[in-house]
């Protein structure tokens, strides 16, 4: 893949972004890009880098713990993917955003290790909205209740929600998923009284209806980089 090929693919993207937008009334400015590089080599991620990409998103800590250090040094890094506690000291080092934070036991866990690091992570707290057993993430009501404890620890700070719809191949089928989240996110607002700046969803198959439900954080792979040679239920 080269840096043409994924400066096409982008333009495409943005123009989807674009559409979304004008249907929903949102500014484009208001939506925020990751580029999903779970299974990209450093050379393609030179190549998206190039190609004007900047933030990228990590399924693995151990794959991007491998690969960053080979990667254009300016990059931005997100860990979107399932965090195990054992990770945690690794995910609180090379990520500027943990985006998969489904547990008070795992944020406990990062807290822990911000400490020790003497920073701040922004998280994002994981939803399973659709209840699939296939897939991590918060059921709602185990969110409501143990957001406070969350906003509580010191060394985090919550950004907001993510969530990976199911895979459909009629993208209009996931909405009510989206718009669930959006109204969790201003539930999670009412208990915190304060607000919430993100919603990360949509992916390259349904990003476009995402926005139109309020994400401002879109993670796509395939629709920049092609199809992986494997594919998993969480690929964006």
């Amino acid at each position: 893949m080269t840096t043409a090929d994924i400066a096409a693919n982008l333009e495409k993207i943005q123009q989807g972004v674009a559409r979304a937008c004008q249907r929903a009334g949102r500014d484009s400015r208001e939506i925020t890009l990751e580029a999903v590089s779970k299974k990209q080599p450093p050379a393609v991620i030179a190549a998206a880098a190039q190609a004007g990409l900047s933030l990228f998103s990590e399924n693995r800590v151990q794959e991007a713990k491998a690969k960053i250090g080979q990667c254009p040094g300016h990059l931005r890094w997100r860990l979107i993917g399932h965090l195990q506690s054992n990770k945690c000291r690794d995910a609180v080092h090379f990520f500027e955003m943990i985006e998969s934070v489904d547990s008070l036991d795992l944020a406990r866990e990062i807290d822990k290790w911000a400490l020790k690091a003497a920073k701040t992570i922004p998280i994002l707290l994981e939803v399973n909205v659709a209840g699939e057993a296939s897939k991590f993430g918060y059921k709602p009501e185990a969110l409501l209740a143990e957001l406070a404890a969350i906003n509580d620890l010191k060394k985090i700070e919550i950004h907001g929600l993510m969530t990976v719809a199911p895979w459909t191949p009629e993208p209009e089928k996931v909405r009510p998923v989206f718009r669930r989240l959006r109204e969790l996110k201003t539930q999670c607002e009412q208990i915190l009284g304060a607000p919430l700046p993100h919603l990360s969803m949509g992916m390259s198959g349904d990003y476009e209806i995402a926005i139109e439900e309020g994400a401002t954080l879109i993670r796509v792979g395939t629709a920049l980089f092609g199809p992986r040679a494997t594919v998993d239920a969480e690929t964006p």
